[in-house]
């Protein structure tokens, strides 16, 4: 069990892939230019420093939960995602995307540890850690960002980026598709924001997709805006329960279409062994990063160098109580 498949926006991705026309035409290598499935914690481990250093970030978020959001992302859609028939093809697809993949390449991999800053202790400090533990605890990370590559027709040259990281700026999870420019965009006179569909996973459930519009009034200059989705405002008092909830409810129901199958699994750690083995036969100690902040500057220049192109000037409205801040 996953609970991150009980989540309500992994819940209805498919659904909303599926149902409306406008959206699965444009998920492509012809028309996405980069896809981001992150999950940053703004606390550290506080206590679980003993736990995490048996198994590191990559082993506790990265191959399990945002994985499992990659592949539904990635995945092609089946005929039947409601009813008996569902819980197979769905779980069919996700196995295919899984052989689709490419290695993972440790090249394409920034590591992480944390150290203290802002008064907040360093990874190392953290109590929990015993003395015999010190010289693992030295390499283990707690961020890592990598890129999952795919020799299908449709994601070929797309590069799905995942980062999970603890003591970071910011509390969320989300994942990011981020568009191609229409080619008329580059023909005109200034700059033109790229468009992105946000999926938020938490807090504050929500969905948006940045469009470009003329700004309002006389002017003619392009700028960004949002059709957005956001559950507490438009579904205000509708009950969302918990993720182990709904899953403990399919099980009983016999829903297998959140549940992990074993080929799947499988078929994950087939990818995720040979980088693990290789990373952690490296010797290499993560990058350090402060407390509180973006983690390691170099996992936002490959970011960079993969075509993530980031808008400062765009401001999510603040109905998400801040979560969703300046060039988010």
């Amino acid at each position: 069990m996953d609970h991150f498949l009980g989540k309500e926006i992994l819940q209805n991705l498919i659904q909303i892939r599926t149902f409306n026309s406008f959206l699965e035409p444009m998920l492509d290598a012809k028309h996405v230019q980069n896809v981001r499935v992150m999950l940053q914690e703004d606390f550290g481990v506080e206590g679980r420093g003993g736990y995490f250093t048996d198994n590191g970030i990559i082993r506790d978020v990265i191959q399990n939960h945002l994985f499992q959001m990659l592949t539904l992302v990635a995945m092609d859609l089946p005929e039947k995602v409601i009813g008996p028939a569902a819980g197979k093809q769905i779980r069919d697809s996700k196995v295919k995307v899984i052989q689709d993949m490419l290695p993972l390449d440790p090249k394409e991999v920034i590591l992480g540890q944390y150290v203290g800053a802002g008064g907040k202790p360093g990874y190392l400090e953290d109590d929990s850690i015993k003395p015999e533990q010190q010289a693992k605890a030295k390499k283990t990370c707690t961020f890592a960002q990598l890129v999952v590559r795919f020799n299908s027709e449709r994601w070929k040259g797309v590069p799905f980026i995942i980062k999970g990281g603890k003591a970071l700026h910011e509390h969320k999870c989300e994942i990011r598709v981020q568009f191609k420019l229409p080619e008329r965009a580059a023909r005109q006179e200034c700059e033109v924001p790229v468009n992105e569909l946000v999926l938020h996973v938490y807090p504050n459930e929500a969905i948006w997709y940045k469009l470009n519009m003329k700004t309002p009034g006389l002017a003619q200059k392009p700028m960004q805006s949002e059709l957005d989705l956001t559950y507490k405002e438009r579904y205000e008092g509708v009950y969302l329960p918990e993720a182990y909830t709904r899953l403990l409810l399919d099980g009983l129901r016999g829903k297998s279409e959140n549940f992990v199958r074993s080929d799947e699994l499988l078929g994950s750690w087939k990818l995720f062994s040979p980088l693990l083995e290789a990373l952690e036969g490296s010797g290499k100690e993560p990058l350090k990063y402060a407390y509180g902040s973006r983690g390691p500057e170099e996992a936002d220049k490959m970011c960079e160098k993969l075509g993530v192109i980031h808008n400062e000037n765009y401001h999510y409205p603040e109905h998400t109580e801040g979560e969703v801040k300046k060039g988010a």
